[in-house]
């Protein structure tokens, strides 16, 4: 079962591409005293991700911290050095911090994993957005398979 509102966000350790190399980054650390909004995507560079999704919030970053957001994460079921580059290919500088995922635990832990081996991309995570005040889900807005109508960051402005 997915994580719902009012729970807990599971400890993990995630990464992110520094220009020091690659930084480990505890969802604890991550989450502790802030307001985060999380937005995952089932994989970098695919089209709707780019075209769409991480755009909405590199757009919107602004709105976002005016409404008390302290941080905007981008998670996904790939490496630091691919997440990384696809936040240089995308121009998210220091908007929208690049996480990534690549064993799929956070996914797992989350209960949102997507097969999208059918497509030859392995187990990943389903397309979502969240609102985390220290370490709890205040917002959910999970996506059905193939979909994008809920998880961008207009719908979670308005939800804020």
């Amino acid at each position: 079962m997915p994580i719902q509102v009012g729970q807990r966000m599971p400890s993990v350790t995630l990464r992110v591409m520094t220009d020091a190399g690659v930084k480990e980054v505890a969802t604890g650390d991550l989450f502790k005293g802030k307001k985060v909004a999380l937005f995952g995507v089932p994989g970098a560079f695919t089209p709707t991700c780019s075209a769409k999704h991480l755009p909405s919030y590199i757009d919107n970053s602004a709105k976002l911290k005016e409404k008390g957001v302290d941080a905007i994460a981008c998670v996904s079921v790939n490496d630091a050095f691919v997440m990384g580059a696809w936040g240089k290919a995308q121009n998210a500088g220091d908007k929208v911090m690049m996480l990534a995922d690549g064993n799929g635990e956070l996914a797992k832990q989350l209960g949102i994993e997507l097969d999208a081996s059918k497509n030859g991309l392995g187990m990943r995570n389903k397309r979502f957005s969240m609102l985390v005040e220290d370490g709890v889900v205040k917002q959910l807005n999970l996506e059905a398979a193939g979909e994008y109508k809920i998880s961008d960051a207009e719908t979670l402005l308005k939800q804020i």
